[in-house]
């Protein structure tokens, strides 16, 4: 971690990967990772990076956490919960890379949830 993340992220979020598939057809997740982050709502973000159209933009977790993907689930605070539906967490719509333009440790990224 860089030394201007561990300065930044100081908040800590939930993440549940998505691992596949029941035979249902239902999500199934990997157990929940716990992350350094900050979050908040920028919809200057989400506008200029089209979010909003098909959803209504939530929260912005920004984070150095490179393993998210589109359709994992994210929730504020940590949780042991095995389901992220029943703990409350959100769907990331959205992620943006940025590059770590001062030590060059680790790119940073903006993940985006919505309804």
């Amino acid at each position: 971690m860089s030394s201007v993340a561990r300065w930044t992220y100081t908040a800590k979020a939930t993440i549940w990967r998505v691992d596949g598939e029941n035979e249902y057809g239902t999500k199934t997740f990997h157990p929940p990772e716990y992350i350094d982050c900050n979050y908040g709502l920028d919809s200057a973000i989400a506008e200029s990076a089209g979010v909003g159209r098909g959803f209504v933009a939530k929260n912005t977790f920004w984070t150095e956490y490179a393993n998210a993907n589109q359709g994992d689930y994210i929730l504020i605070s940590e949780s042991s919960e095995l389901d992220p539906i029943k703990a409350g967490a959100s769907e990331i719509k959205h992620i943006t890379r940025y590059a770590d333009t001062f030590e060059r440790l680790a790119d940073d990224y903006a993940l985006m949830t919505g309804v």
